[in-house]
């Protein structure tokens, strides 16, 4: 009994579900869990996982080296998989950041119904897991595998063959022209890691990923001709981001994005890496300012 006469642990389960349900996962993480037992069976009612979203607290939290260690990449994991056994298979949507192959095959077994799946900066996702997605939750409509090295161009055809509802596809790279933004908290080894075959997935994107709508290969080191393969074969993009895609021209967006023709945003390279490094910094963007004066995007928008 509370001092103001009120007795929090008395309430129906239906009632302390609906009150937990407000709750942010942090906040039901590190609260009502540990109050008393009923508490924790209502905090795991498959009701309040439907989605697990961790997100939000990365994004307010300053990026950590701690967040690429084994230690806690377990930790990811572990939460992931209680997650998935609370859901009771009925989880449609994981948003978190350095699990592993362990915890995502995990979630791909169990949960079918599966449509959004975001796993930024897994150093150990691999093809793998995300073979079984593929063949597993065919109702994927979004991914978002940027920074994750070790899933390749074979993993995006498997994704693209067996996942048709797939409008929405994060591809992105860290800045490898500029490796100082990140050198504080991605291992440097990891940042020289970056994927180099930018022709091959936009390859496999454009052939098999036919209905997207919104793509972003932030860094990507694809040229003319994947994105060709792209604007060919995606003819239902509507935004698409290329910043930081340094082998592309005005000239190459311009002649191939023409072709889509529901396309509402280009976000354009907007990066200039010198040949040489004494080169000073203020000469990065004046490259894409004479590409301004050629290229007008409103022209492209409906």
């Amino acid at each position: 009994m509370d001092g103001d006469g009120s007795d929090w642990g008395g309430l129906p389960p239906e009632i302390l579900t609906n009150i937990i349900s407000r709750l942010t996962i942090q906040e039901r993480w590190k609260g009502p869990m540990f109050v008393r037992k009923l508490w924790l069976t209502v905090c795991r009612d498959p009701y309040l996982w439907s989605s697990f979203d961790l997100e939000q607290w990365f994004e307010s939290n300053p990026e950590s080296t701690q967040w690429w260690s084994t230690d806690f990449e377990r930790k990811i994991d572990s939460m992931l998989r209680s997650v998935v056994d609370w859901s009771d298979g009925g989880l449609t949507e994981i948003r978190v950041r350095h699990c592993s192959d362990h915890g995502l095959s995990y979630a791909a077994e169990r949960c079918p119904n599966l449509k959004v799946l975001a796993v930024r900066s897994s150093r150990n996702v691999t093809d793998a897991s995300m073979t079984k997605i593929a063949f597993r939750c065919r109702s994927l409509k979004e991914l978002d595998i940027s920074y994750c090295h070790e899933i390749s161009h074979d993993a995006l055809v498997m994704i693209g063959r067996n996942c048709p509802n797939l409008t929405t596809l994060k591809r992105n790279l860290m800045d490898w022209s500029d490796s100082s933004r990140h050198i504080s908290s991605v291992p440097t080894e990891y940042l020289d890691d970056s994927p180099q075959d930018g022709d091959t997935e936009a390859d496999a994107i454009g052939k098999h990923m036919i209905n997207l709508e919104r793509l972003e290969i932030q860094f990507s080191r694809l040229s003319a001709r994947g994105l060709a393969s792209i604007c060919e074969g995606c003819q239902k993009l509507e935004h698409l981001d290329l910043f930081g895609c340094v082998h592309l021209s005005g000239r190459d967006i311009a002649n191939n994005v023409s072709r889509l023709k529901r396309i509402k945003e280009v976000k354009k390279p907007d990066v200039y890496v010198p040949r040489s490094g004494d080169v000073a910094q203020t000469e990065r963007y004046g490259h894409w300012r004479l590409y301004d004066e050629r290229f007008d995007i409103q022209a492209m928008r409906i």
